[in-house]
């Protein structure tokens, strides 16, 4: 006697604004202006119209706010929505198509919102997340799902955290390099090695079904 509804992928502000959220980075004021996030540079001005022709960045908050209030040219929507099927509204649209393409996967792991979120993810991950890597990383499982990782889920966490901090202790740079990503500033207290593994770990986990999906 137990119904439920159909499963779906989240929609484009829905995964954008739980990941800034899982983060502790998402601003949650009501109300105001609308906010210019990260974009891809030069993508205003090949579009250009005649008026908002150029593309200038937010700082701050402005970054953080619920995808609600970010600014929405008819002719250039936000490029990361778009690839999580919003409509570009140049036409009506009923109902959005909901599809599953690589192109997504390649947005949670490559855009700066998204690496940034992983970022400061990974630094509550080592700060709240208590002492032992499984428990960190049950920690963001549960921020960015609302549920705990399975066993196999966990195993091939703690082996991705074990392989990519070894690396990035090797080749600090290449941490320093990922952990600069984003405007929000870096934790210089914690070990870029450490938060370059849960960075990735983080990045993986928003990449799960369970991330994207209601189930």
């Amino acid at each position: 006697w137990l119904g439920r509804g159909p499963s779906y992928r989240l929609t484009a502000e829905q995964i954008r604004d739980g990941a800034l959220a899982a983060s502790g980075l998402l601003v949650r004021t009501v109300g105001g202006r609308s906010v210019y996030p990260y974009q891809p540079a030069g993508l205003w001005e090949a579009l250009a119209t005649r008026n908002a022709t150029k593309y200038e960045q937010g700082k701050g908050a402005d970054l953080y706010r619920r995808s609600l209030y970010t600014v929405w040219k008819r002719s250039s929507p936000p490029p990361s929505a778009i690839s999580f099927d919003a409509a570009d509204r140049l036409f009506c649209t009923v109902s959005r198509q909901r599809t599953n393409t690589p192109l997504q996967s390649l947005v949670l792991l490559n855009d700066p919102q998204y690496l940034e979120a992983s970022r400061v993810l990974a630094q509550r991950m080592i700060v709240q997340g208590g002492a032992g890597v499984r428990d960190r990383i049950t920690f963001a499982f549960r921020l960015l799902t609302s549920r705990r990782p399975a066993d196999r889920e966990l195993e091939a966490l703690e082996k991705l955290y074990t392989e990519t901090r070894a690396e990035y202790r090797r080749d600090k740079k290449a941490a320093l390099d990922l952990l600069s990503v984003g405007e929000s500033r870096r934790d210089p207290t914690l070990d870029p090695a450490d938060v370059a593994a849960c960075t990735l770990v983080a990045t993986t986990i928003m990449n799960f079904d369970a991330a994207v999906y209601k189930r």
